[in-house]
Parts: C-alpha cells; sequence; structure tokens
C-alpha cells in the first residue's frame, strides 16, 4: 500500500537514493521495536523522475497504529535533508529579495557572511557546540511543518515546500540575512575607510625613521622608538584625518590612529600572533613599510615581561 510520494527538484534527483536510504534509517530505528518479529514495516522505492514511494512493507502495517510515528521519522529524514542540501539555496533566494539590485558578487559575498554565522567549522568547543543546537533547532522547525503536511496529504513536492512553506525556517533564514547583510555593510565601509587611509598614508612625508610597536598579548600594544624608549606620537595635524580616526577607529585599533600620526618610514612589528586583525590592518594600510618579527629578544617579551624602562638588548 502506497503511504505518500516525496518528490524533489530536479536538479537533486540524483539524491533520491541517499535520501530514500536517510528515510530508511529513521524510520526503520524509530519503528524497530514494532518490526523486530515482523521485519520491516516500509519501504521507500525510487520512482521515475526523482520521486520515492514510501509504501507499507508487510501486512502487519496499519495506518492507525504506525502512521504517526513514520509521519515523524520520515519529517524528521526530510529535515535533515532540506537543511543539508537546500539551504543555501534558500538563503540565496532570500538575499536576492532583500538586496534587489546588488551585484551577484555581493550577494555570494552575503551568502558566506550567512555560511559563516550558521557553520562556522574554526570556532572554539563552546561557540561549535551552539552552532550545533543552532542547526538542530533549524531542523525541528522544518520536521514539525513536514510531519503537519504529511499528516494531512500523500503527495510531498520537497521543493514547493521549501519554496512556499516551512515558514518559521524561512522567517529564521531571514533573520540570519538580515545580520549578514548588516555585518557586510559595516564591513564594506570598513574596509573603504582602510584604503582611504592608505591613499593619506601615501600621501604624507615620513615624520620619523622607525618605529617598533611591541605586542605585549591581547590588544596591548606598547610604541617605541628606534632608541627602544617609548614614543607617543602628537596628533594627526590634518584636521580631516584626525577626525576620521577619532570617529571611525575602535578602542583596539587606537595602535593604528598613532601609527598614523607617526607617520613613521619603516615599522617592525613584534608579535608572536601575526594573523590578528590589527596587524593584517596595519599591513594593509603601511604595506612595504611593515615588517613583521617573531623571534628577537624584543617578542620574548612582548607576552608580558616587557616594561618600560626596557632598554636597547
Amino acid at each position: 500500500m502506497e503511504l505518500f510520494t516525496v518528490t524533489l527538484p530536479s536538479k537533486l534527483q540524483a539524491t533520491a537514493a541517499g535520501l530514500a536510504a536517510l528515510m530508511a534509517q529513521y524510520t526503520n530505528e524509530d519503528l524497530h521495536i514494532e518490526a523486530a518479529s515482523q521485519g520491516h514495516l516500509v519501504q521507500f522505492d525510487l520512482q521515475p523522475a526523482g520521486s520515492i514511494m514510501c509504501q507499507s512493507a508487510t501486512p502487519y502495517f496499519q495506518l492507525n497504529k504506525h502512521g504517526e510515528l513514520l509521519y515523524h521519522s520520515a519529517a524528521k529524514a526530510l529535515a535533515e535533508y532540506v537543511v543539508t542540501n537546500l539551504e543555501s539555496e534558500m538563503l540565496i533566494s532570500i538575499i536576492k529579495k532583500k538586496y534587489q539590485g546588488g551585484h551577484s558578487t555581493d550577494v555570494s559575498i552575503i551568502e558566506k557572511y550567512c555560511s559563516q554565522l550558521m557553520q562556522d567549522t574554526d570556532l572554539d568547543g563552546l561557540n561549535a557546540k551552539f552552532l550545533d543546537a543552532d542547526r538542530k533547532r533549524r531542523k525541528l522547525k522544518v520536521a514539525e511543518e513536514i510531519e503537519l503536511y504529511l499528516n494531512e496529504n500523500t503527495r510531498l513536492d520537497l521543493g514547493g515546500i521549501a519554496t512556499f512553506r516551512l515558514h518559521g525556517y524561512r522567517h529564521e533564514l531571514g533573520d540570519i540575512v538580515e545580520y549578514a547583510l548588516d555585518e557586510y555593510v559595516l564591513d564594506k565601509q570598513y574596509q573603504e575607510f582602510i584604503s582611504l587611509l592608505k591613499y593619506f598614508v601615501g600621501l604624507q612625508q615620513s615624520k620619523v625613521a622607525l618605529v617598533h610597536l611591541v605586542h605585549k598579548g591581547n590588544h596591548d600594544f606598547m610604541l617605541y622608538n628606534d632608541k627602544f624608549q617609548l614614543f607617543e606620537p602628537k596628533p594627526h595635524s590634518d584636521r580631516l584625518v584626525a577626525e576620521m580616526l577619532e570617529t571611525e577607529m575602535n578602542i583596539e585599533d587606537m595602535v593604528i590612529s598613532s601609527l598614523i600620526a607617526a607617520s613613521p618610514k619603516q615599522i617592525v612589528i613584534h608579535t608572536q600572533h601575526v594573523e590578528m586583525q590589527v596587524i593584517r590592518t596595519i599591513e594593509t594600510i603601511f604595506d612595504n613599510r611593515v615588517s613583521v618579527c617573531n623571534d628577537c629578544v624584543l617578542c620574548s617579551h612582548a607576552m608580558g615581561e616587557w616594561n618600560d624602562g626596557v632598554t636597547q638588548p
């Protein structure tokens, strides 16, 4: 007896066998107690045009007895499939609607922002657990709506479901896109600001020959002149640049403001963390004036032993 049939979008028909296996796995696990002495109660058969038919495998299957658990299990498998295979496409569709007129490159970048928010693999243990829990919650939203649909329908078009239903899930994706858009705009504005600073730095004349920027840890930096004396540059004389720096720079990036005010011909950064964003930004703004050192005597002191009374090694 046919119980329900799932149809996949044409471009995903090659994955039908995998989805059939996934639904069989979920339903067999959940129905295993009932099926222990009777074999599998349902089976999933591939049909033409990328369809998967679920039908009873034995006379022992009873819709009024097993149907609720079957729909619940199948919905979980379908939710796993949607989040894994359709989420990216759904995000792009939402981005295009919210970012009408945007260049295709921008859409692609924003989609990457969304992906980083939803599945960043470089996070620490606590944040990784949070993302995992967040993904499970999204799957639960999808599963709940699909389960309701299966209880009332025997034909499920997965592409149509993803496009016109799953309202709670789509709303959550919309919130993620909004956040990603905000991050994208802020980052773009910041990059434009950094490019402008690089332009100003290229125009101004050098005021000192060399400065040493010693990274003591976290966002703690100390600035020294070529004689290894503490160095505190005067505020930037250009009012426009000074106002830009005061308005735009983050507190943690104020070291960049000091370097621009000093306008050194050469900057040596002493750090054990060459990949820090602020250090990359300094390298971008000052370009070939910057060299990074992580293995000299200064660097060995950079993690807390360096003090205001240091003399040249």
